[in-house]
């Protein structure tokens, strides 16, 4: 499976950041990303409403690991978490 990689950068209403890669299949188009990201976000008890999206950009396409084929069939999406996240779920 192929897949697009996303960088994503939130800041969050107490002024932290957070960067972390949305993967999707290809093909998909950046207002999935989007969507997905504030799902994400949201899973892991951080709301829409206290969020800014600084930035969900195209950067590059991969092949996908098991773990990652695993969450897109359950998801529809992966994460890949960066900096300034909390510990990995």
């Amino acid at each position: 499976m192929k897949l697009d990689v996303f960088d994503t950068y939130i800041t969050q209403s107490n002024g932290e950041q957070m960067y972390f890669d949305v993967l999707l299949p290809q093909g998909c188009a950046k207002h999935e990303a989007e969507k997905f990201a504030v799902q994400w976000l949201e899973s892991i008890g951080i709301q829409a409403d206290n969020i800014r999206l600084d930035g969900c950009r195209f950067c590059h396409s991969e092949t996908a690991y098991p773990e990652i084929k695993q969450a897109i069939s359950t998801h529809g999406y992966g994460i890949l978490q960066m900096e300034g996240c909390p510990s990995p779920v």
